[in-house]
């Protein structure tokens, strides 16, 4: 196998970028090193230049891949309020819905490898949730305290985290039922199913009819990267 020359830095991504759907398909037990070789067109002998074991390449693979999405990242940027809230949530059931179904690649792997993660040590999951806590969980419940005190939503029993995590684990799980190229479930178009999913979160968390439709036109993340004030996020 003759592999072609690289650095050693662009070889270590090379061959982390290529474990990562073999660790999504396989999940951390049944992946061996031999299978990451073959992924990445190198010899077991190369990638053990690299890493010593699988558990070297998995918690590296770790390190790489549990950043918080690049859009979300942005909504940072702006003020704590009911239209931040609403263009959080409609831009997780986005990222979830509609780049990680069954045409998407690297979000289709990490959800993959996020309920794999659960069935084995949730060493992924644990990981990945911590950074999105401290990264980006924020947004949502400064602007979800914010909605209550701006009467837009009713204050509830549960904490504005625990209400982020139930929204997320919401999308995640409703998402996971898109990853096979012929869905288990019939849901409607994944454009209607959208709207649904952001209506049914955005109810859940508490927010009024009234403050759901006002803002009903508020812009995607997606748009907000376009937006020269949002650069520096």
């Amino acid at each position: 196998m003759n592999a072609p020359r690289l650095s050693r830095d662009s070889r270590r991504q090379q061959i982390l970028d290529s474990a990562l759907p073999v660790f999504a398909r396989h999940g951390f037990a049944r992946t061996t090193t031999k299978s990451i070789a073959d992924a990445a067109g190198i010899s077991e002998a190369l990638l053990f230049k690299h890493f010593p074991t699988k558990s070297a390449v998995y918690a590296a693979m770790l390190a790489d891949v549990c950043e918080a999405d690049p859009e979300l990242m942005r909504l940072r940027a702006l003020p704590p309020s009911t239209g931040t809230l609403v263009l959080f949530v409609r831009g997780m059931v986005n990222w979830f819905l509609c780049t990680a179904g069954p045409s998407g690649q690297e979000p289709n792997e990490k959800l993959r490898l996020t309920l794999y993660s659960h069935l084995e040590d949730g060493l992924f999951a644990q990981i990945l949730f911590d950074k999105i806590e401290r990264l980006v969980a924020p947004v949502f419940t400064a602007s979800l305290e914010s909605a209550v005190a701006a009467g837009e939503a009713k204050p509830s029993e549960a904490s504005a985290r625990d209400l982020f995590w139930f929204a997320h684990n919401t999308v995640c799980m409703l998402a996971a039922t898109q990853l096979p190229q012929v869905p288990p479930l019939a849901y409607p178009p994944i454009a209607q199913l959208e709207r649904e999913a952001c209506e049914f979160i955005l109810r859940g968390i508490g927010l009024t009819h009234a403050a759901i439709a006002a803002h009903a036109d508020c812009v995607m993340p997606r748009e907000l990267a376009d937006l020269s004030s949002l650069e520096s996020a």
